[in-house]
């Protein structure tokens, strides 16, 4: 049975749902934040009156040994030894800090699936302009269209105080991960029940428009461009994406272009419950990133915070010394290569409206305090049957203090297939660049075709 607790910040009750929508702070409450109770992004500064989790100390401050700039990331922690393995036989020992869908997988694959437990590091750091602009922009930005849409979006985690469900998930959707654009390349792997594998790799451009100077689109959140490097029957197709804030007044845009039609078309399917690009039937479109795009088919309740035992400091899965072979097995990515640890979480339940359609007819997100970023969602089916479990695995890029995932997994318990997105262990070097510098014209259905590769 999950134990979950709401808790009471300078005056605001987080039990509450999108009804009681609140707009901006006040210049008090934006005060508390990196102060002696709130991080700079809103999270608790202390530790839990237990112990196991530590006070937030600023992050990771310094580069670990034998880290030099433009190398893969260097695990700050391989020091650490688990403190204990979480398996079928003592899953119910520690059911009150594990997820319906962690639970589901350990007695899907009681003989294989293990969470290994290590120290809880709060290692999550963003850059120090990014705390001010976060302080700033809470005073100003506020929801619209029912909390659809956001207007006056100045910053990163827009409410850092979230007083409703749809208020963190905004805060997930627009969390910090550059300060201009970035650049980066990974597979996508889609594994069948008995392990066997078809990786894809993506390279993604983006574009976050607050970002730049007299921005011409200030509805605009972001432009994405997604390419296909391999395999050879995928290569060269193409997706655009014009991700916009309030996306009711003006919905997502999307384009592709086939590379073996050689044309660009628009692209409706891109949203909701749309299939996944390459993705064999095992995500969304929605489902990318965690979860993306507009929240409007869905009540959103903010149900409150739980200790919860998620992936956290996924280093080993950055691994450049790993094959994709050492990683994937069947039913899920090898125990070895994971780590989890024990976090604070925010417990949003979201529902479909009446009337909507999407083939998740509930879903539970848990979003670690420290980064904004979603945790672990449990998804269900129309007849309420829990689904699909899906993981990210965070790790922080301490070099540009920004917080991502090293891979997202996400496991079908019906077929026993899963997938996981954004492992590079076979790409050489660094993936991702922080200093990317791209135009708003790179990203124009003009420019789509360009970027064919055939």
């Amino acid at each position: 049975m999950l134990k979950i607790f709401s808790i009471a910040l300078t005056g605001v009750l987080l039990m509450s749902t999108v009804s009681a929508v609140q707009a901006k702070i006040s210049a008090e409450q934006a005060a508390t934040l990196g102060g002696d109770t709130l991080t700079p992004i809103g999270a608790e500064r202390a530790g839990n009156k237990e112990g196991t989790i530590p006070a937030w100390d600023g992050g990771i401050k310094e580069f670990p040994a034998g880290y030099k700039p433009g190398d893969r990331l260097v695990d700050p922690f391989s020091d650490d030894k688990p403190l204990f393995t979480i398996t079928a036989e003592n899953a119910e020992q520690y059911s009150d800090k594990l997820s319906p869908g962690q639970i589901a997988l350990i007695k899907r694959y009681p003989d294989t699936f293990a969470m290994r437990v290590y120290p809880t590091r709060r290692s999550a750091a963003l850059p120090d302009k990014e705390y001010e602009l976060i302080k700033q922009g809470a005073q100003k930005t506020e929801m619209i269209g029912g909390g659809n849409g956001l207007i006056n979006l100045e910053a990163s985690a827009p409410f850092p105080i979230p007083a409703n469900g749809l208020e963190v998930i905004w805060n997930h959707i627009t969390r910090y991960r550059t300060g201009y654009g970035f650049e980066r390349s990974y597979t996508q792997i889609n594994a069948q029940r008995n392990g066997n594998f078809s990786p894809v790799l993506f390279r993604e451009q983006a574009l976050y428009a607050s970002r730049v100077a007299n921005n011409p689109y200030p509805n605009r959140l972001f432009v994405f461009l997604q390419r296909i490097m391999a395999p050879a029957r995928l290569e060269g197709d193409v997706l655009l994406v014009h991700e916009n804030i309030d996306q009711i007044s003006d919905p997502r845009a999307a384009w592709v272009y086939n590379a073996g039609q050689r044309r660009v078309r628009r692209a409706p399917s891109v949203a909701y419950d749309g299939p996944g690009t390459a993705s064999d039937g095992l995500r969304t479109a929605d489902d990318l990133d965690m979860f993306n795009g507009a929240p409007d088919r869905y009540d959103w309740e903010l149900v409150g915070k739980q200790e919860l035992y998620i992936p956290y400091n996924s280093y080993q899965l950055r691994n450049g010394d790993l094959d994709y072979s050492d990683i994937i097995k069947p039913g899920h990515m090898n125990p070895q290569h994971t780590r989890y640890e024990l976090h604070r979480v925010w417990v949003v339940e979201s529902t479909l409206k009446e009337g909507a359609r999407h083939i998740y007819a509930r879903r539970t997100f848990y979003i670690d305090e420290d980064t904004w970023q979603m945790s672990i969602i449990d998804s269900y089916d129309g007849r309420g049957e829990l689904w699909r479990v899906k993981e990210g695995h965070e790790v922080s890029h301490y070099q540009v203090s920004v917080p991502w995932l090293a891979a997202e997994s996400q496991h079908d318990l019906i077929s026993g297939r899963y997938q996981v997105i954004g492992l590079d262990n076979e790409e050489r070097g660094y993936q991702y660049d922080f200093d990317w510098k791209g135009k708003f014209e790179d990203f124009t259905p003009a420019a789509l075709r360009r970027a064919g590769r055939r």
